[in-house]
């Protein structure tokens, strides 16, 4: 026994010691990533982390080009970090790494699309921007009541999102956080509410949180998902125990709440029932949408330090966790992004999954979970196709969204990435010999080698990946305008000028709000909806729409929250290409009702209300 027990040590020691040697060797400050150079400062990174303009030739080569006007528009706004327990000052930039969000909504039913920003300072004030309707917006976040959420005492904001839990019409706020989720009532587009005894954690380390109809009774409920584990007061430690047991196999995460809403503002916990306290993970992004076809939202989560999880909705009932059999859960990677979309133009979703790449150090590649043609009807089975597609390398990924950015009639991928962002001096040396370490080194937080403002990944090149319909993305960021090295977290797409084009929203942690106004090539047609529940939630969440033109189909489903805390406009918008009709579309409502509009108006959004009848 005490020569395995030797054997193993010293096995383990030789590991780490080549591992020490391969990051010795390749020590340098410049590395490639998907064709773009990787800068460890400011300065390797062209001076400054601020985009420059596109290409002059971008709207021609690839039918649009973006333009950062956020000073022009109104929207100064940068995220600031919490201090939390002086216990974890020495890795505070490692611990402290998250909470620049973003949520779109119509907060006031103006026809405009407005956004709520996350702070995570003590005493930080979230923005929520309203839209003038003439290029430029207002925060109006402290007249509205939604600013002044982050304390040491009742914690800080993590991410935000939108749904009308009492289908009066506005939409309501969730503020998920590291301590006491916080849900606002949508006073008629006027100010903001705080439910009381509402049902919400009075405290939980949330990094994740969602909403849905799991059960489809026409009421929204809510998914939040844990990060550290509940019990702990990130401000009050009694030690430095609060870090993942494992890098990869990580057994200490906490749990998820599914919580079922009454359609009054409380909600009951109803997670042991439906089978999901059977999840212990650190979860850091979850979607939910039917991927079977039985109108039954399943659940997608990505989880950090282990394996994605995806449970089956059995008839709004139970979930049953379906991640092994489907593929989703081969291996454990540091999943950050949940985003869904239909590549193909097929009818069916594929799950778009962020984690880690950066050369010579750590090469986990980020996941596309491609439906599997060797499924059965209402199989979940999945095949990793990133690769192949080209859309596996983002560097350190965060967040992710689908969208057709130049209305060619494919679902493009704008990618934000980058940790930290310092010193020239590059702390992955540290980080790669201390992860080798065993349980009791790890998760102290008082033995982590101190960062020291040093970078970790930063000043990386976000990634905007062009879908040409034929089963490969090409990458075109720093063409069309996406250039800077912020540290990003969470993007958000939306028409924020009502134009026909998806604008974008990037987040990034200790860094500005950006806001890239999309201009593309006219002759490209589009057609959007904005849709309104009846009998189902009447945001609409988890209904399903279904393009049908030239020969082609395209489907997209309205979300609760998607991608990494983040949540894009709930209406849909569909790119058609050269095409100026549209045959018919489908829309499969939560309710099971399938409601089907012939000849649509191009180049137009289109409100459309369920009907009480399929037809």
């Amino acid at each position: 026994m005490q020569q395995n027990q030797a054997a193993r040590v010293l096995a383990t020691l030789f590991f780490i010691g080549l591992l020490v040697c391969v990051v010795v060797l390749n020590k340098r400050s410049v590395t490639r990533q998907g064709g773009s150079v990787v800068a460890n400062s400011a300065e390797e990174a062209g001076g400054s982390q601020y985009p420059v303009p596109a290409a002059p030739d971008a709207m021609e080569r690839y039918g649009f080009k973006l333009t950062e006007v956020s000073k022009t528009a109104g929207v100064e706004f940068t995220h600031q970090p919490p201090k939390l327990d002086a216990k974890l000052s020495h890795i505070i930039d490692r611990v402290a790494d998250m909470g620049a969000a973003v949520a779109i909504a119509d907060f006031d039913r103006d026809g405009w699309p407005d956004f709520y920003v996350t702070n995570s300072a003590e005493g930080g004030k979230n923005h929520l921007y309203h839209n003038n309707h003439d290029g430029t917006f207002t925060d109006v976040a402290e007249q509205m009541g939604v600013a002044a959420v982050n304390s040491a005492e009742s914690g800080v904001s993590m991410g935000a999102v939108w749904g009308d839990y009492d289908d009066d019409g506005y939409e309501d706020l969730l503020v998920y956080k590291w301590g006491k989720c916080q849900l606002f009532h949508n006073e008629n587009g006027k100010g903001f509410k705080e439910a009381v005894n509402s049902g919400v954690p009075q405290w939980m380390n949330a990094n994740a949180g969602i909403w849905l109809d799991y059960d489809n009774d026409g009421k929204l409920d809510l998914l939040l998902g844990g990060y550290f584990d509940e019990k702990l007061d990130l401000w009050k430690l009694p030690s430095g125990n609060i870090m993942p047991d494992s890098i990869e196999y990580a057994t200490n995460g906490t749990r998820l709440y599914l919580l079922k809403g009454r359609g009054d503002g409380t909600f009951e916990d109803v997670t042991v029932q439906v089978g999901l306290d059977k999840h212990k993970a650190w979860t850091l992004a979850a979607v939910a949408v039917d991927m079977t076809g039985d109108t039954f939202p399943d659940i997608f989560l990505a989880n950090d330090y282990g394996k994605a999880e995806l449970w089956h909705n059995v008839e709004g009932k139970r979930f049953e966790n379906v991640s092994v059999p489907s593929g989703v859960g081969d291996r454990p990677k540091s999943g950050m992004n949940a985003a869904v979309g239909d590549i193909f133009n097929d009818g069916k979703f594929s799950i778009y999954v962020s984690n880690i790449t950066e050369d010579h150090y750590l090469l986990q590649g980020n996941n596309m979970w491609v439906p599997s043609a060797a499924a059965k009807p209402g199989e979940l089975m999945f095949e990793n196709q990133a690769n192949g597609l080209g859309v596996e390398n983002g560097g350190w990924s965060f967040g992710a969204q689908f969208g057709d950015l130049n209305n060619d009639g494919f679902q493009d991928i704008y990618l934000v990435n980058g940790y930290l962002s310092g010193t020239k001096e590059s702390y992955w040396y540290d980080y790669a010999t201390f992860a080798g370490g065993n349980q009791s080194i790890i998760r102290d937080a008082a033995k982590w080698i101190p960062i020291k403002g040093r970078s970790l990944s930063g000043y990386q090149p976000k990634r905007v990946w062009l879908n040409d319909g034929a089963g490969r993305f090409t990458e075109v960021a720093q063409a069309v305008g996406a250039s800077d090295r912020f540290d990003g977290r969470a993007v958000a797409l939306a028409d924020l000028w009502n134009r026909g084009s998806l604008d974008i929203l990037a987040s990034n942690q200790r860094g500005p709000l950006l806001v890239y106004k999309n201009e593309v090539r006219p002759e490209n047609h589009w057609i959007s909806f904005e849709l309104e529940g009846v009998k189902s939630n009447r945001s609409a969440i988890g209904a399903i729409t279904t393009v049908y033109w030239n020969g082609q189909k395209q489907s997209q489903f309205v979300s609760g929250g998607v991608g990494f805390c983040a949540q894009n406009d709930r209406r849909l918008h569909f790119g058609l290409g050269k095409s100026v009709t549209v045959e018919k579309v489908e829309i499969r409502w939560p309710s099971g009702i399938i409601q089907t509009i012939t000849s649509p108006a191009t180049d137009k959004l289109h409100r459309i209300r369920e009907t009480s009848a399929s037809g």
